[in-house]
């Protein structure tokens, strides 16, 4: 079994993590950092849930391309919303959907939290896939 770090090209470069780790085997498994609203130069997208939301999808599909994988190898998604209201779930999910699909989707956690790593944050999003070696 062989791990490896991943910071792909086309997303943030980060610090204190990787954007994904990657398991060698007969199963890759891929373990995406939570990804949040940052653009490709690190800025967050300052806005609304959606717009957030938005953002922190596409740089999760970004990663997943950077490691050989797409959305349908997703087996597992955790999104953590600061605040989280009931009205705040449909919003979430169908912004997911419209990445995910709404018929293949993966397990999913959808977590209600009082903060994330920096002020202004309100959505992040971490993955587990699997793909063939």
């Amino acid at each position: 079994m062989e791990k490896k770090l991943v910071n792909p090209e086309g997303v943030f470069k980060p610090w204190g993590y990787h954007h994904a780790v990657t398991i060698e085997g007969p199963t890759r498994l891929i373990f995406l950092s939570g990804q949040v609203a940052r653009d490709h130069d690190g800025k967050l997208i300052r806005g609304d849930l959606a717009a957030q939301t938005r953002q922190a999808n596409r740089n999760l599909i970004a990663v997943l391309a950077g490691v050989g994988a797409k959305p349908a190898d997703v087996v597992k998604l955790t999104t953590f919303v600061v605040g989280l209201k009931p009205e705040n779930r449909k919003v979430v999910l169908d912004i997911r959907d419209e990445f995910f699909g709404r018929d293949s989707l993966p397990a999913s956690s959808l977590i209600g939290v009082e903060a994330l790593a920096e002020a202004g944050m309100l959505v992040e999003i971490e993955a587990i896939a699997a793909v063939p070696a």
